[in-house]
C-alpha cells in the first residue's frame, strides 16, 4: 500500500504530463484505488499535494480512451479488515445492487435442493387408491385356528399363490379393494382364522421425463412416485421451462395438466397424480410471463396462463405490503411498434384489477410517502424519542410528565422548542418553552405548558457545546437510546478510521476535519427533522466532538428552513446572540420572543457577563433605505422582566453581551525543573516570566539556564500546521524527482522515512528565550500566557555529536576541545556527510551554523557550551537534490533536542 501511495502522489503532481509517462510508472489497478477511496480522502490527498481534484480525475478519465494499460479485466483485490479503503459516501445508482438486482422465475428455487432419490420409506402408509400391479409384495398374516405369515409377489399373470387357498388375480386391484378381497377369500377357504394383508414391497417403474427439463430422459422410480417426484429426478425445470403447463401422456393420451403454482402458492397437490410405468411428463416452453416488483411480499417473474388478470398476479405475489401505494401503480407494456409505454393502474379500483395482463408487463408497486399523520415527534435529550400519537388538548406535560423518567440528565431545562406547520406550503413558525415550568405541577396552568398541535416537532437540547461532557457516559446514552445512536456509533467508527488512515500514509486528520469543517454546517442545514428522528443522519463528525443533541446539530434544519422562507415582505425569522453568553450563536426568532428569551436560548450568560449594560443592534427601514440603529439593555432588569428592559425581539436582531471590564479568567503557568518552588502558578494580566521565577523563590545552584525550554499552546498549533506543509510539500518534491530522475529508488527510501518522522513528530511549540538575559537585565520581556511551561534542567556537561557519524554520542564537556575534536570520537562523519553545513544547536535552541574561519580554527572553540548538540546533515546530492531535505532534518532534529531536554526533567 505504500508503494500505492508513492506512485498515487506521482500521479497528483504530474497531472498535466502525458499519460505515456504516468503508465510507466503507475498501474491500472493503482489508479483504480485511488478512483474508490472516499471522496473526502481524495480531496485533501490533492490539496496536500496543492493540485486541482477535479483536473486529476479528467485526466484519468481521458487516459482510458488514450491507452490500455491491461488487456484483461481487472478484478478487485480483497481488502483487509484493517485497511482504510472505502467506498465513496455517495449513493451511485447504477451500481446499487440491491436497487438493481434482478428478478428471478417464481418456484426455480424449489429445485435447488432435490433429494438424490425417491424411493417411498415403507413406514408410511400406502394410499386406498393404488393401483397393484407385477412386481409388488403383499404380505399376509393369518391367525386364528392356525397362524402363518407369507411374503407373497405379485406374478407376471398378475396372480399371487397362497398356500392352502391357492391363485388369486389381484393386479389392477386398488390397495383398499385388494385388502377386502383377499381377507374374505381366506376366510371363506379356511375355517376359523382372520387375515392381515399389507404391502410388503413396491414395485419399480420406467416413466420419461421430457420437453425442457433440466435433465430430460427416461427414469426408474418406485410406483408410489408423483409428477413431482418425476420432475425432481430429472433435475427440475429448465430455465424456458413452463411451470404451469405439464403435461402427463399415458398411451398417448393427455390424462392430466399439472399446474405447479397451485401446489407452490395454494398447497394443493391433487393435480399431482401418481404416475404408471410408461407414463411420460411433458414440460413445454414457458409461453407468457410478467415481472412484479416493488412493495410485494414475493417479487419475481410469475408465468402466465389465459385469463389472468391483476388480481391473479397480485395473489402470486403473496399480496401488498403495508408500505405499498396501490393508486399508482407502474406498468411498462411493450406496444404494436415495440415501444416500452408507461400505464399508472390504480389497484384499490376492483375494474381496474380485472383488466387483462400481457406479455412481458413490468409491474413497480411503488412504496408509500412515509409521512406521519397527526403525530408529534419528539427529538432530543429524551429517554424515549420517536413518534407519539396526537390528541385534541395534548400538552407538552402530557407528553413528556416526568423529569426523571422521561428526560436525560443532560437535558436543558430552561429551552426547548416547538417547531410548527404554519400553511399548507409547509412554512414553519417556532415557539418557545421552558421545560421546568411546563412540567412544575406545582404552577397551575403554567404558560410554557402549550398545548400541541398535529405533527409538531418537540426539540430538547443537551446542555452540551461541541465538546460532549466526559461525565455523560456514551455507552449509558446508547443505553436508553440504541436505535437512535446506532448510526452516530457507525459515524464515529468511519472517523476513526479516516484518522488512522492519515497517520499510517502521512499527514494528519486535520487536512481532512478542517477542509470539511464549512461543507459540514451546509450537510447539516440540509437534513431534515425527519431524518434526525429516524437516526438517518448524514455526518461524519466525531460525537465527542459535536455532542449528540447539541444546539447547532438540532438547530440547523430548522434555521435552513427559515432561511429559505425569507422573502421580500416577510423578514427572516432569525435573531443572534454573541458575547458573554454560553452558546453564541443564530436562533430562531420564536412567537413573542424577548431579550430573556434569547439568553434562555443562548443558555444562559456567562460568570463574565456584565449585566448592566447590552447592546442590541436592528435593522430599520426608511425611505432612504435600511439603517441600524443601537438599543442599550440592562440585562440585570430584562431578566427581572422589567417590560422597559426585556424588549421583544425582530428579525435579524442581534444582542452583544459585554465582558466585565478587566476581567481575567484563571491562567495557569507551570514551572518544571530547577525552581525552588517548582509546580502551577495563576498568573495576572501582564505579568512576565522573570516576575513569575521570582515569584517561585528563584533557581536552585543546580539549574542550567542556558538549558531552559520555554513552551506555548498556541505555538504547538502554529508547528503543527508548518510541520503539515512541510510533509505536503516534501511528498511534491519527492514524486517530482521520482519522474524525472529514475536513479532515486534508493534516496527515495530514506525520503519516505524522513516523511514518516516529520508524520509522526509531536510538535513541542518552544520559543526559545536567554532565561540569564530576561532575569539579568530588563532589555526585553516575555508577557505570559495560559498554558506557557517554563523547564530548566539540571546542569549538563556533555556535548552531544548526531547525524552522519559513524556512532551519535554523548562526550564530556571539555573547554579544550573544537567541535572537530568531538565528531573525531564520535568516529568522524560518514561519506554521505555534508560538512559544508555542519551546525550546532545550542542548549537554549538556537542554532549556529559553523563557518571553518572561526569554529576550525580554534579561535571560538569556547562557543561551545554544556548541553550543546553537534549536527552533521546529510549531503543533500545523496537525495537527489531534494531541497526541503536539509530543513525537514533541521526541524527533527531540533524537536528531538528538545524533546530530550524535556524529558530528562
Amino acid at each position: 500500500m505504500m508503494h500505492f501511495i508513492r506512485q498515487l502522489t506521482s500521479l497528483l503532481v504530474v497531472f498535466t504530463f502525458s499519460f505515456s509517462t504516468i503508465a510507466a510508472q503507475i498501474s491500472q489497478q493503482q489508479i483504480e484505488q485511488f478512483k474508490n477511496l472516499p471522496k473526502s480522502q481524495q480531496q485533501a490527498l490533492a490539496q496536500s499535494m496543492g493540485v486541482d481534484l477535479n483536473t486529476v480525475m479528467g485526466q484519468i478519465a481521458g487516459s482510458n480512451q488514450q491507452t490500455q494499460l491491461s488487456s484483461t479485466p481487472i478484478t478487485p483485490r480483497p481488502i483487509a479488515e484493517n485497511e482504510i479503503v472505502e467506498q465513496e459516501d455517495v449513493t451511485v445508482f447504477e451500481n446499487d445492487t440491491e436497487l438493481f438486482k434482478p428478478l428471478t422465475r417464481f418456484g426455480m428455487d424449489v429445485f435447488a435442493n432435490a433429494p438424490s432419490t425417491f424411493t417411498p420409506t415403507m413406514d408410511i402408509a400406502i394410499p386406498k387408491h393404488y393401483i397393484l400391479g407385477v412386481g409388488d409384495q403383499l404380505s399376509i398374516q393369518i391367525y386364528g385356528k392356525e397362524n402363518a405369515e407369507y411374503i407373497l409377489p405379485i406374478t407376471r399373470e398378475g396372480n399371487i399363490l397362497i398356500p392352502d387357498v391357492g391363485p388369486v388375480k389381484v393386479v389392477g386391484l386398488a390397495f383398499g379393494e385388494m385388502k377386502k378381497f383377499l381377507a374374505e377369500k381366506i376366510q371363506q377357504r379356511i375355517i376359523g382364522v382372520n387375515a392381515v394383508v399389507s404391502l410388503a414391497e413396491l414395485r419399480s417403474m420406467r416413466i420419461f421425463v421430457l420437453g425442457d427439463a433440466y435433465k430430460p430422459g427416461p427414469y426408474v422410480l418406485s410406483s408410489l412416485s408423483s409428477v413431482t417426484h418425476a420432475i425432481f429426478a430429472a433435475g427440475g425445470v429448465s430455465d424456458i421451462g413452463s411451470l404451469r403447463n405439464i403435461e402427463v401422456k399415458r398411451a398417448g393420451k393427455v390424462v392430466q395438466i399439472v399446474d405447479l403454482y397451485d401446489l407452490l402458492i395454494r398447497g394443493d397437490s391433487s393435480d399431482d397424480i401418481l404416475l404408471q410405468s410408461g407414463d411420460v411428463v411433458f414440460i413445454p416452453t414457458q409461453s407468457e410471463s410478467v415481472s412484479i416488483l416493488g412493495e410485494v411480499r414475493r417479487p419475481a417473474i410469475y408465468e402466465l396462463k389465459a385469463g389472468d388478470d391483476f388480481n391473479q398476479i397480485i395473489e402470486m405475489a403473496g399480496g401488498l405490503l403495508p408500505s405499498a401505494y396501490p393508486q399508482s401503480t407502474m406498468v411498462e407494456r411493450y406496444n404494436q411498434h415495440s415501444l416500452r409505454n408507461i400505464i399508472n393502474i390504480d389497484l384499490t379500483d376492483s375494474k381496474a384489477r380485472k383488466q387483462l395482463l400481457k406479455s412481458g408487463d413490468y409491474i413497480r408497486v411503488l412504496e408509500s410517502s412515509g409521512m406521519y399523520e397527526q403525530s408529534i415527534t419528539v427529538i432530543g435529550a429524551v429517554t424515549r424519542p420517536g413518534k407519539y400519537q396526537w390528541q385534541q388538548g395534548l400538552k407538552v406535560a402530557d407528553l413528556l410528565p416526568s423529569l426523571d423518567s422521561h428526560i436525560l440528565p443532560s437535558a436543558d431545562l430552561s429551552y426547548g422548542l416547538i417547531v410548527r406547520q404554519k400553511d399548507k406550503a409547509r412554512n414553519i413558525k417556532v415557539l418557545q418553552f421552558n421545560l421546568a415550568n411546563a412540567l412544575n405541577k406545582s404552577i397551575a396552568n403554567p404558560t410554557d405548558n402549550l398545548i400541541l398541535l398535529p405533527n409538531d416537532k418537540l426539540l430538547i437540547f443537551a446542555n452540551v457545546t461541541k465538546q460532549m461532557d466526559e461525565k455523560v457516559s456514551l455507552d449509558q446514552l446508547a443505553f436508553t437510546q440504541e436505535q437512535l445512536f446506532a448510526k452516530e456509533r457507525q459515524q464515529a467508527k468511519n472517523l476513526h478510521k479516516e484518522k488512522l488512515f492519515w497517520k499510517k500514509y502521512g499527514g494528519s486528520s486535520s487536512q481532512y476535519t478542517g477542509t470539511d469543517q464549512i461543507e459540514e454546517a451546509e450537510r447539516l442545514a440540509n437534513q431534515s427533522l425527519v431524518q434526525m428522528t429516524n437516526g438517518s443522519l448524514d455526518s461524519e463528525i466525531d460525537i465527542r466532538e459535536m455532542g449528540l443533541f447539541s444546539r447547532p446539530r438540532l438547530l440547523a434544519p430548522v434555521l435552513r428552513k427559515l432561511r429559505q422562507q425569507g422573502a421580500s415582505g416577510q423578514p427572516i425569522q432569525l435573531i443572534e446572540v454573541d458575547g458573554q453568553v454560553k452558546f453564541p450563536g443564530v436562533y430562531p426568532l420564536a412567537k413573542n420572543a424577548k431579550v430573556s428569551d434569547l439568553l434562555a436560548a443562548a443558555g444562559g450568560v456567562k460568570e463574565s457577563a456584565y449585566l448592566a449594560r447590552a447592546e442590541v443592534t436592528r435593522n430599520t427601514l426608511t425611505l432612504e433605505g435600511a439603517t441600524k440603529i443601537s438599543l442599550d439593555v440592562d440585562l440585570g432588569l430584562a431578566l427581572k422582566g422589567d417590560k422597559n428592559f426585556d424588549i421583544a425581539l425582530q428579525s435579524k436582531d442581534r444582542l452583544n453581551v459585554h465582558k466585565i471590564p478587566a476581567w481575567s479568567e484563571n491562567h495557569v503557568v507551570e514551572l518544571r525543573g530547577e525552581f525552588v518552588f517548582p509546580g502551577k502558578y495563576t498568573i495576572r494580566r501582564g505579568e512576565t516570566l522573570a516576575d513569575l521565577v521570582n515569584k517561585a523563590g528563584g533557581l536552585t545552584k543546580y539549574a542550567h539556564p542556558d538549558a531552559s525550554v520555554f513552551t506555548r499552546t498556541k505555538l504547538k498549533a502554529l508547528e503543527k500546521q508548518n510541520l503539515i506543509k512541510l510533509a505536503g510539500d516534501l511528498r511534491i518534491e519527492m514524486a517530482s524527482k521520482s519522474l524525472s530522475d529514475q536513479g532515486m529508488s534508493t534516496s527515495y527510501d530514506d525520503a519516505q522515512k524522513l516523511l514518516a518522522d516529520i508524520t509522526d513528530l509531536e510538535p513541542v511549540g518552544r520559543l526559545v528565550i536567554n532565561l540569564p538575559s530576561l532575569m539579568a537585565s530588563n532589555s526585553y520581556e516575555v508577557l505570559l500566557e495560559g498554558g506557557d511551561v517554563l523547564y530548566v534542567p539540571t546542569k549538563k556537561n556533555s556535548i552531544n555529536v548526531i547525524g552522519q557519524v559513524q556512532v551519535g554520542s554523548s562526550h564530556l564537556y571539555n573547554n579544550a576541545m573544537s567541535t572537530e575534536d568531538y565528531i573525531a570520537q564520535s568516529g568522524g562523519i560518514k561519506k554521505r556527510a555534508d560538512e559544508e553545513r555542519i551546525y550546532v544547536i545550542s542548549a537554549s535552541g538556537s542554532i549556529n551554523m559553523l563557518e571553518e574561519s572561526n569554529w576550525f580554527s580554534g579561535a571560538a572553540d569556547s562557543a561551545l557550551k554544556p548541553g550543546d548538540t553537534i549536527v552533521v546533515p546529510l549531503d543533500a546530492e545523496y537525495m537527489s537534490d531534494l531541497t526541503l531535505w536539509s530543513t525537514a532534518t533541521q526541524i527533527i532534529y531540533n524537536s528531538a533536542v528538545a524533546i530530550a531536554a524535556i524529558s530528562g526533567i
